[in-house]
C-alpha cells in the first residue's frame, strides 16, 4: 500500500467546527490527503461570534511543528490564524529551517463575525517574514485592504492590490472577490508575469462560514497532489463552490460550508 500524501495546517481552532483547523482537516480529507496540524490559538466561538481567544505560546507552536516536520514528509502546508508576531516568527523560522515546499498563506486577520484575529504588530511580521516563504498568499478584499493600506472596492483595486502584495515576496497572489457583489465571483491571480481574472458563479447561501479556510486548504491539498499552482487555484475555486452548495445550517447564526469528498 502506498503512503498517503501529507498536508499541514498551521491555524487556530474553531470550537464551532466551521473554520480554522477543523475546516482545513475536513478539506484535506475530502481531497484525499492526510492532514496534520499545529494549533496556534484556541478560540471560543459559535455561529454568531468569537467570545474569547487564547494564543498559544510560540514555543508550543514550534514544538508541534517540529514534531510533525521531523517525522512526516509534508508535501504542502497552509497557514491560517496566527494571532501575533511571536507566533508568526516561530512559524516562519520553522518552515524556513525545514525548507517546507508548497506553502499557502491565508492572512487571516478578522473573523467572519468581525472579530480581530491578528495583533497590529503581527501584520508587519507577516509581511516581512512569512510572505517571502509563500508560494501563494490568498487574501480576501478586506485583508488586502489592511495589508496594503489602500481600500479595495472593485476589480481594479484588486489588481492593484495583487501587484502591491506581490512585491512583499510571495511567489504569487490571489485576491479573492467573494465579498464583492454581483452574480459572479472574480478572483485576481498575479505571479509577476500573469494577471488573470478567475470567474465563477456565485452560490447564494447565508451559510458560508469557513469559505476562506476551505479555499486555502484546497489549494494546499492540490499542490500536495502534484497540480501546478494555477491549476490548484482554479480547481480549489470549484471546491469552494461545491462546499457552498453543500453548506449546512448550524446554530443561530451563519452555518458552515462543507467540502465534498472526492474519494
Amino acid at each position: 500500500m502506498s503512503r498517503p500524501l501529507i498536508a499541514l495546517t498551521i491555524a487556530g481552532s474553531d470550537s464551532g467546527g466551521g473554520a480554522g483547523v477543523q475546516a482545513d482537516l475536513k478539506t484535506f480529507y475530502a481531497l484525499g490527503v492526510h492532514g496534520t496540524c499545529a494549533i496556534t490559538s484556541v478560540t471560543s466561538q459559535n455561529t454568531r461570534e468569537v467570545t474569547a481567544r487564547y494564543d498559544l505560546p510560540p514555543e508550543v507552536v514550534s514544538s508541534q511543528l517540529e514534531a510533525i516536520l521531523c517525522d512526516f514528509q509534508v508535501a504542502a502546508a497552509k497557514t491560517g490564524m496566527l494571532g501575533n508576531a511571536g507566533i508568526i516568527t516561530a512559524v516562519a523560522d520553522t518552515l524556513a529551517r525545514h525548507k517546507v515546499k508548497n506553502v499557502v498563506v491565508d492572512p487571516v486577520m478578522i473573523s467572519s463575525t468581525g472579530d480581530n484575529l491578528l495583533t497590529s504588530d503581527g501584520m508587519d511580521v507577516l509581511r516581512e517574514h512569512l510572505f517571502p516563504l509563500a508560494d501563494v498568499i490568498t487574501p480576501n478584499i478586506k485583508e488586502a485592504s489592511a495589508l496594503t493600506g489602500r481600500e479595495v472596492r472593485d476589480l481594479e483595486g484588486m489588481r492593484k492590490a495583487a501587484v502591491f502584495l506581490k512585491k512583499m515576496g510571495a511567489a504569487a497572489v490571489v485576491v479573492t472577490g467573494g465579498h464583492l457583489g454581483g452574480s459572479s465571483v472574480i478572483d485576481v491571480f498575479y505571479d509577476g508575469e500573469r494577471m488573470l481574472e478567475l470567474a465563477g458563479a456565485r452560490v447564494e447561501t447565508a451559510n458560508n462560514h469557513g469559505t476562506g479556510c476551505v479555499f486555502s486548504a484546497a489549494v494546499a491539498s492540490r499542490l500536495a497532489l502534484g497540480e501546478n499552482l494555477l491549476a490548484a487555484i482554479e480547481n480549489a475555486k470549484q471546491d469552494v463552490s461545491q462546499a457552498l452548495e453543500n453548506s449546512i445550517k448550524l446554530g443561530r447564526g451563519r452555518g458552515a460550508v462543507q467540502p465534498v469528498c472526492r474519494h
